[in-house]
């Protein structure tokens, strides 16, 4: 590797670090505070949690036509 090369990556990374020494940050327990309170706010359009209604389920087995 050049030094000319070397000197890019050098000057990228301060880049980047400069990036994300920028960005805020919460702790952790305040981001759990918040993620659990955005799970129980949603928790009722959860289709793990309250099923999927039959009619518009995309994954159930196909109906197949049988004529007598």
């Amino acid at each position: 590797m050049s030094s000319g090369a070397s000197v890019n990556a050098l000057q990228r990374l301060v880049e980047q670090l400069k990036l994300e020494a920028g960005v805020e940050r919460i702790q952790v327990s305040q981001a759990a505070v918040k993620l659990q309170q955005y799970c129980l706010q949603n928790a009722c359009k959860d289709a793990l949690l309250v099923g999927v209604p039959a009619g518009s389920n995309p994954f159930r087995e196909p109906r197949s036509c049988a004529l007598f």
